[in-house]
């Protein structure tokens, strides 16, 4: 198995000492994607929208794959506040309106940049 690095230019860079995205064999591992908006660098406001915009960016990065969100088979959510659970679920719905893949969500002490999300992602690559 060879590991390579998968980055895109469509998702925030890297604020850290980790890569966008592993891809190993058939699987792609993303980092957890924070709501920032690569083109502004800015970030939504509302929980809804930072749900948008994470997996926007978890998009992007897979298209540098050659594989997409239709792909996913795992996410895991990390929350700065359990109460948006709810109002994260409905934007993350729009995403996977079938067959949506296994996931986790969780409520954490912080998030980087004090982002109210963070996604990570397991996808398959044909």
């Amino acid at each position: 198995m060879i590991k390579e690095i998968i980055s895109s230019n469509n998702a925030p860079a890297a604020i850290g000492a980790y890569s966008q995205a592993i891809k190993m064999d058939n699987l792609i591992f993303t980092s957890g994607q924070l709501p920032i908006n690569p083109e502004t660098n800015e970030m939504p406001e509302t929980i809804k929208e930072q749900t948008k915009q994470s997996l926007e960016n978890i998009s992007s990065i897979l298209k540098e794959a050659n594989t997409s969100l239709d792909q996913a088979i795992k996410l895991t959510v990390f929350l700065a506040d359990i109460n948006d659970f709810a109002e994260m679920n409905e934007a993350y719905s729009e995403f996977f309106k079938n067959a949506p893949p296994a996931r986790s969500a969780f409520s954490v002490l912080g998030i980087p940049k004090g982002a109210k999300i963070e996604i990570e992602c397991i996808a398959y690559i044909e």
